[in-house]
């Protein structure tokens, strides 16, 4: 299944034409609130300048990057969980992705308007994180209610811990406190897992800039006071760059003083924040990445090709994309005593490039 990241924030900050330029999926980005009715899904390709250069070496047929499913929904405003606006319904929608990213507005523009009349990035981040608080606290309540009825016939163990989680959680978020901040205990979190709370989540906060502002670096005044993990995006320019060639986009970043684009950096930076890492196959057949958690094993890794390779894994065949670059290849990388065998026990790394033996 692949990750997905859920796209929120105010009307007309930027979300819907950030999903457009994401995806290359045409939606309605029209100056208006609410032009988002329905959540729009999307999948992108991670990228990976590994998977052309093993690609090469491998003579392959075919290149498989990993990729990460955008889900858009509506717009919220204050009061979305008290019904306003088109209310929290959309909010279902993203309890099922894996992290947030939660677009925020610095730039200036008499054209576009903004719902609360001003540019203020703390503002509107304080508004939707208590929109999705209210949303969560709304849920847990229920089920602290239907956990404490069901224990009158009877406790049991997991009612108990998923009690004590729901609780804490309550006390929390009453306190004004995310949950994604709270030290939960492994138990305890796997509980309130089940639920899919949206303040469990990590977030990102994606900072739509001018062009300007991301080369003059301006925008970081704007939100200075905005705790977590910032992203400055220009929207603007990312829904030119999905227009262009490669050899245009690299053009296009060089007169604008970047390395790589803003969609770029929000992917790498949403694998790090979920503890990803990525792992590569290669061969005739086809250069493929592979997506795992931080602390993985091989025979976890190898369950990512098929399950049943997780159950009869036997050793693991590992070289570095260094070494394997370097080497020119499998080949190379043997005879120069750059390929690992590596049993159960081993822990993936990034970039590591497999090869799985597997049983009958």
């Amino acid at each position: 299944m692949a990750l997905q990241i859920g796209i929120v924030g105010l009307p007309n900050v930027g979300k819907s034409t950030l999903f457009s330029a994401i995806t290359k999926k045409q939606v309605d980005c029209a100056n208006y609130p609410f032009c988002t009715i329905d959540p729009n899904v999307g999948v992108v390709e991670v990228p990976d300048e590994r998977l052309a250069v093993l690609a090469k070496i491998s003579n392959t047929q075919k290149i498989v990057p990993t990729v990460i499913e955008f889900v858009d929904i509506a717009g919220l405003v204050k009061g979305a969980a008290e019904g306003q606006g088109l209310g929290n319904k959309f909010l279902s929608n993203i309890r099922e992705t894996d992290a947030i990213a939660q677009v925020v507005r610095a730039f200036e523009d008499t054209n576009i308007l903004h719902v609360d009349g001003s540019i203020d990035p703390l503002r509107d981040a304080e508004t939707i994180n208590t929109e999705l608080a209210l949303a969560d606290l709304e849920q847990l309540v229920k089920r602290k209610d239907n956990i404490e009825k069901q224990m009158k016939s009877g406790k049991t163990k997991e009612l108990e811990a998923e009690l004590a989680a729901v609780t804490r959680a309550v006390d929390a978020l009453n306190a004004g406190i995310m949950l994604r901040d709270v030290p939960w205990p492994e138990e305890e979190r796997k509980a309130l897992k089940q639920l899919n709370p949206l303040t469990l989540k990590p977030m990102l906060y994606v900072v739509n800039v001018s062009e300007a502002q991301l080369g003059d670096g301006s925008w970081k005044e704007r939100v200075k006071d905005l705790k977590g993990r910032l992203v400055p995006v220009c929207v603007k320019m990312e829904a030119d760059l999905s227009t262009m060639s490669d050899e245009e986009k690299k053009e296009y970043l060089e007169m604008a003083g970047q390395t790589r684009s803003g969609l770029d950096e929000l992917i790498k930076q949403a694998y790090d924040v979920l503890g990803l890492i990525t792992f590569l196959t290669t061969g005739e057949i086809e250069t493929r990445a592979w997506t795992v958690t931080k602390g993985s094993t091989a025979p976890q890794a190898a369950g990512k090709i098929h399950t049943d390779f997780e159950k009869n894994f036997i050793r693991a065949e590992v070289t570095s994309y260094d070494d394997y670059v370097a080497c020119g290849g499998e080949a190379g990388a043997r005879d120069k005593g750059k390929t690992r065998v590596e049993g159960k026990e081993y822990v993936m790394r990034d970039g590591d490039v497999c090869y799985f033996r597997i049983g009958a």
